[in-house]
């Protein structure tokens, strides 16, 4: 005599076995390395404007960030945040311009009074991101890779004493950018010299954001001016 469980059994487990198989299968976007892109080279999904009225748009499969007049530092920014990881990008900026990649940022809601550093009180509008950023800085003091805390405490890493470094930024050309947290530990490379090393934990987790920095109404710097990301992605540790 042959059970039920024999007849039926199988045909009852198949849905179950295909459901915890599909639980064990890559995801489709992440690489066998852990590496994921953030960018996908057509489009701006996974990401959203925020702080300032920059221009960004997509084109020749890289992110472009755009300069306009009588607005304050723009953000495109992940919907995701993230704590722990290794991202890289590559860049290339306008010689007059100045940019950042923001990582472990964040904006309020609604205009929010804190206290930062447990010592002086600021007061953020909302939508204003803030945070650690990948200074992008082409012009002769040559701090590109240095770590800077955007609307919060300024310099955290200038290169001031890295001359290596300091060399390592190609004008007019891409740049490849590395930024590493793992804790409080915060490191940066440009062109694979190492930039900054520091330990910081006012925030162990937040964005990543594509920094154009305000140029007032114009008279300084004319509008127009343009940097470009391509290849960027994330590999969570």
């Amino acid at each position: 005599m042959i059970s039920n469980l024999s007849i039926h059994g199988p045909r009852r487990l198949f849905p179950l076995l295909a459901l915890v198989g599909a639980c064990f299968l890559p995801d489709p976007g992440r690489a066998a390395d852990g590496w994921v892109p953030l960018f996908n080279g057509k489009d701006l999904t996974g990401w959203e404007q925020h702080s300032g009225k920059a221009l960004y748009r997509v084109e020749d499969g890289c992110v472009v960030g755009k300069t306009v007049i009588n607005t304050e530092n723009s953000f495109l920014c992940t919907k995701k945040t993230y704590g722990n990881f290794i991202l890289e990008f590559e860049f290339k900026v306008a010689p007059d311009m100045n940019s950042g990649v923001q990582f472990r940022s964040e904006f309020y809601t609604k205009a929010t009074e804190t206290v930062v550093n447990g010592k002086k009180k600021r007061t953020f509008p909302a939508d204003r991101v803030f945070g650690y950023q990948y200074e992008i800085d082409p012009s002769p003091r040559a701090y590109t890779g240095g770590v800077y805390d955007e609307a919060r405490r300024g310099w955290l890493a200038d290169l001031k004493d890295n001359a290596a470094a300091q060399k390592a930024f190609k004008p007019g050309q891409w740049n490849q950018a590395r930024i590493q947290c793992q804790g409080d530990h915060i490191q940066t490379w440009i062109n694979g010299v190492k930039a900054a090393d520091l330990k910081d934990s006012m925030t162990l987790r937040g964005l990543i954001a594509l920094q154009v920095h305000q140029i007032g109404d114009g008279t300084k710097k004319p509008p127009g001016e343009e940097i470009r990301w391509r290849n960027i992605r994330i590999k969570e540790l």
